[in-house]
């Protein structure tokens, strides 16, 4: 018999799994789809470890708690980049980069030489940015497969453990139901002609997007944030301003092979601040918005502190 029994095999259920089995709990998993794969929004993700950019638009719990995420990938053994991230903007739209500097911390103000010098690719395109020097990324995938390793996921849905924790996501509204679904579409690049080694992101007034590095050419693009949770098909008005953001950046995006369209809904609650939930024996780890390779580590210690030693951290709710 397990300690625990984990429904659900996404990024928020895999980190916990790996936190209780780092502290000696025996943990089943289970999850109906299987190991990680394109039918978690997980999959789709940009795999961005900044909480000094999040704090643009995120509560501040978020940034202050998720500046540890980092030092928790790197000691499950994920490959984790720490190049900072670099946040440029058109001269149109200089209104918009010193809103953002309003709003975030832990930057610095480059002119068109320092970006220059941060990603020589971008040969002076942007007069003005700011660079995070502090923030990192990963590989959302090879994370997913780093963690999931030592587990067999199971498709059964009868528990054999006492506890049970729930990590459903979008799936958990028949329990949670404060949650909704924030629409997210994203593209995968190829275009090796371009080099750029961390995370960019391209303030436009109503759609930033950001672009991050997965190494060999491949990039990530993202994403969207619309307010329901379709998943279905991209939109051609998001293609392409998805398309025209990598231009942008770099004109030679114009000649990018496009590998992978993503759609997919992420779970948030009315204040997107994620949370752990105890409720009548079950807790749930929910919510993560677009914060999930941001804060799942955060959801993770917090129910692992809890069910294990009673520890009622920030972001945990008993109902």
């Amino acid at each position: 018999m397990s300690d625990f029994s984990i429904f659900g095999a996404g990024v928020a259920g895999l980190c916990v799994a790996s936190e209780l089995r780092a502290r000696g709990a025996s943990v089943q998993l289970i999850d109906p789809a299987g190991a990680p794969g394109q039918h978690g929004c997980s999959w789709w993700a940009g795999g961005m470890l900044a909480p000094g950019c999040e704090g643009e638009s995120a509560p501040e719990v978020v940034s202050r708690l998720g500046a540890t995420s980092a030092d928790w990938w790197a000691a499950q053994g994920v490959a984790v980049t720490r190049r900072g991230t670099l946040v440029v903007a058109p001269p149109r739209d200089r209104t918009e980069l010193n809103r953002y500097a309003r709003l975030t911390q832990g930057h610095v103000a480059v002119d068109a030489a320092g970006i220059e010098a941060l990603e020589p690719q971008l040969e002076r395109r942007f007069p003005a940015g700011l660079y995070f020097e502090n923030e990192a990324h990963l590989n959302p995938r090879d994370a997913l497969a780093k963690l999931v390793a030592p587990f067999d996921v199971e498709r059964e849905l009868e528990t054999r453990a006492g506890r049970r924790i729930d990590c459903r996501g979008l799936a958990a509204r028949d329990a949670l139901k404060a949650l909704r679904g924030v629409r997210g579409e994203m593209l995968i690049l190829r275009c090796p002609s371009v080099v750029l080694t961390r995370p960019v992101r391209l303030l436009h007034p109503r759609m930033p997007l950001y672009i991050v590095p997965r190494g060999e050419g491949v990039y990530m693009l993202g994403a969207t944030m619309i307010e329901n949770d379709g998943r279905g098909h991209v939109r051609a008005r998001a293609l392409l301003e998805l398309l025209s953001a990598a231009y942008a950046i770099d004109p030679a995006f114009g000649e990018a092979e496009v590998l992978e369209i993503g759609v997919d809904a992420r779970p948030a609650f009315s204040d997107n601040v994620p949370r752990v939930v105890a409720r009548e024996g079950t807790v749930y780890l929910n919510g993560l918005f677009r914060h999930g390779y941001l804060m799942a580590p955060v959801l993770a210690t917090t129910a692992a502190d809890y069910l294990m030693g009673g520890v009622k951290g920030e972001l945990l709710r008993e109902d």
